[in-house]
């Protein structure tokens, strides 16, 4: 791993940091003041909902103006956004904190990614540093909460303050301005040069077939994500697992996620891309199928691991292909459009599961889930043409 790739990974990690602690702190601060769990629920969503309708966007900015200036543009955003939380600790305010660093990670993101990708020549190659990139998410999500519970539990500690709150905020407001410091210095890649006329939209992508795939294999994924984020904590209230231990059981998949991607560069120079999806496709559907089936917290404990092996395999092999098989000139529009529909899925598939367990049970949930991955595969073995 170069030292420019280092960097632009930490770069990634303080920045995503940012957005992981303020999604901690600021739910937190609205339950203390009283808010609804719906209130609460909106909240949450609106980190997300932001890159659904800035990815395509800063796709193309990126693909216009390089690396420098859209992960400039996004530490201001997000510095913005957690110093207005630090400033007005209110509820209208953590909205704006919400939009302004879940834009402004997912803009950054869609940048490096797209960096990286040129920067990087050969097929093995490029799933070697997209495993390296890929730990970066898995850190921040355990950097950015762990330094923002801390100051909330110890830097506030008269009753009924919210110092610890203010300076969980400030710190994060603080994190995104390292990323510009790690970005400074890195070498801005030559222009692609693009055909002169009408520029394509985005959407004209989804007509190549192998495209179309490969972002059904990675919608199908992350829906497996977002269904084991939400349905874990009601399959463990009704088997009577503690909330703590329901805790440990998402922790342990996100430790085997990260731990996975570790591991993944000397995966990536012996197995191609079709190959690990397809793979991670079959293997979740069999743990989908037998994970409602486990009684005590120690068999979804183990299921839990083995899952965030399998899906953590998942970005890397896709970020890989998708550089392969789109056009230079748009790589930027074509990571917009994953991002858009990951996070698109991630807030529509929670009210659809919700709707989905109250009415045929959430075990049931799981199974289908499991069975729409596992027929799903088979866009897994298509990409090998």
């Amino acid at each position: 791993m170069t030292r420019e790739l280092m960097r632009l990974i930490l770069a990634q990690v303080c920045l995503h940091a940012c957005m992981a602690g303020t999604r901690l702190a600021a739910p937190l601060l609205a339950l203390r003041e009283g808010y609804s769990p719906a209130a609460v629920g909106v909240l949450l969503a609106l980190f997300a909902l932001t890159q659904v309708f800035l990815a395509l966007p800063a796709g193309r900015f990126a693909d216009r103006h390089g690396l420098k200036r859209p992960i400039h543009y996004s530490v201001i955003a997000a510095v913005l956004g957690a110093s207005a939380a630090v400033a007005f600790p209110v509820f209208p305010v953590l909205c704006l904190a919400a939009l302004l660093t879940g834009g402004a990670t997912g803009a950054a993101v869609i940048a490096l990614q797209r960096h990286v990708g040129r920067a990087t020549s050969g097929a093995m190659q490029l799933r070697q540093v997209f495993s390296w990139l890929a730990i970066g998410p898995a850190v921040s999500n355990f950097v950015g909460p762990f330094c923002a519970g801390l100051l909330i539990d110890h830097a506030g500690a008269a009753p009924g303050s919210i110092t610890g709150y203010r300076a969980a905020f400030l710190l994060m407001a603080l994190l995104p301005l390292v990323s510009w410091f790690m970005v400074r210095h890195t070498t801005e890649l030559p222009p692609v040069e693009t055909a002169s006329g009408p520029q394509p939209r985005a959407w004209d992508l989804l007509r190549d077939a192998s495209f179309r795939r490969l972002m059904m294999v990675n919608w199908f994924l992350s829906s497996c994500w977002d269904v084991h984020t939400f349905v874990v904590p009601v399959l463990g209230f009704e088997r009577g697992i503690s909330a703590s231990v329901i805790g440990t059981i998402l922790g342990a998949f996100a430790i085997a996620a990260a731990l996975i991607r570790m591991v993944m560069p000397l995966i990536a120079a012996h197995l191609s891309e079709w190959k690990v999806l397809a793979g991670a496709m079959l293997a979740t559907a069999v743990l989908f199928g037998i994970y409602p089936l486990m009684d005590s917290a120690l068999g979804m404990g183990i299921c839990s691991v083995l899952l965030g092996f399998a899906l953590g395999m998942v970005q890397p092999m896709v970020m890989s292909m998708l550089h392969q098989i789109t056009p230079e000139a748009r790589h930027g529009e074509a990571l917009g459009l994953r991002l858009m529909a990951i996070n698109a899925s991630s807030v529509l598939m929670p009210i659809l599961f919700g709707t989905a367990g109250a009415l045929v049970g959430i075990a049931a949930v799981f199974w289908a889930t499991g069975a729409v991955v596992g027929a799903g595969s088979r866009l897994a073995w298509q990409l090998r043409n």
